[in-house]
């Protein structure tokens, strides 16, 4: 416990799946969680938690970015997690759909980092957080054109900020995780014409035998968060249940 405390934290995307575990993760270990999202009844659950602040938050759009901005003079931990997935090939997949992909799955990342690293920096650092994914540049995976464009691109992004700013006390790192049960894979699956098969099917291909948990990203997010984590920065963190061995 205390892990994080006296900290300040920024987490993206945080009223469902790994958002929301981390940030409920975090103030566990003592920060101060700013929690943010589009989704304000889910994030308003959020509310009961003393070291939680909720706040609406469209990663798009930078007069929400700047609004936060202005709440918050400190940051310690930047966690970027927002993202959407169109489970289609290139062929199916119209210009609009690519932008509006990259828009929340990179770009976003981009808006947050270069409004708040210069409050990290000034406080002495910070660590970065940017949420990848195995489907990326670490292998392929059907039907995720855009996503895993913009996925490999989040792993460039990252290494090119720490090393930038690795003498600035800045540490940026990626958690790439495999297939999470989240509120968008229940979506998914229950759109199949079998949900129940569906779900097995997406379980085994993790050769430890089953879907991961929100609670298990945000278990590595603590630890790059955290002091524990001083000597390292430029890295991704695989947290896949063995699909990439």
């Amino acid at each position: 416990m205390n892990r994080l405390a006296g900290k300040i934290a920024i987490v993206t995307a945080a009223a469902n799946g790994i958002g929301r575990a981390t940030a409920q993760a975090f103030a566990r270990e003592g920060a101060t969680v700013y929690a943010s999202d589009i989704d304000m009844d889910k994030l308003n659950e959020l509310r009961g938690d003393s070291k939680i602040e909720v706040h609406k938050l469209d990663v798009t759009n930078n007069q929400d970015i700047l609004a936060l901005s202005k709440k918050v003079d400190k940051v310690d931990i930047l966690f970027n997690c927002a993202a959407i997935v169109y489970r289609v090939p290139i062929l199916d997949l119209s210009e609009e759909m690519w932008d509006k992909t990259f828009d929340i799955n990179i770009k976003s990342m981009f808006r947050m980092c270069k409004e708040f690293m210069p409050k990290m920096i000034a406080s002495g650092g910070g660590s970065i957080i940017n949420v990848s994914s195995v489907s990326s540049s670490i292998r392929a995976v059907q039907n995720r054109c855009a996503y895993s464009s913009t996925k490999g691109a989040v792993l460039a992004f990252s290494k090119t900020i720490a090393v930038d700013y690795v003498n600035q006390g800045i540490r940026c790192n990626t958690i790439c995780p495999g297939t999470i049960d989240s509120p968008s894979i229940r979506a998914y699956v229950n759109s199949c014409p079998d949900p129940e098969k569906a779900l097995k099917d997406i379980a085994a291909r993790q050769p430890i035998g089953r879907l991961g948990k929100s609670e298990e990203v945000a278990n590595m997010g603590v630890f790059l968060a955290s002091d524990e984590s001083a000597f390292i920065t430029g890295s991704e963190f695989r947290v896949d249940g063995g699909w990439t061995m």
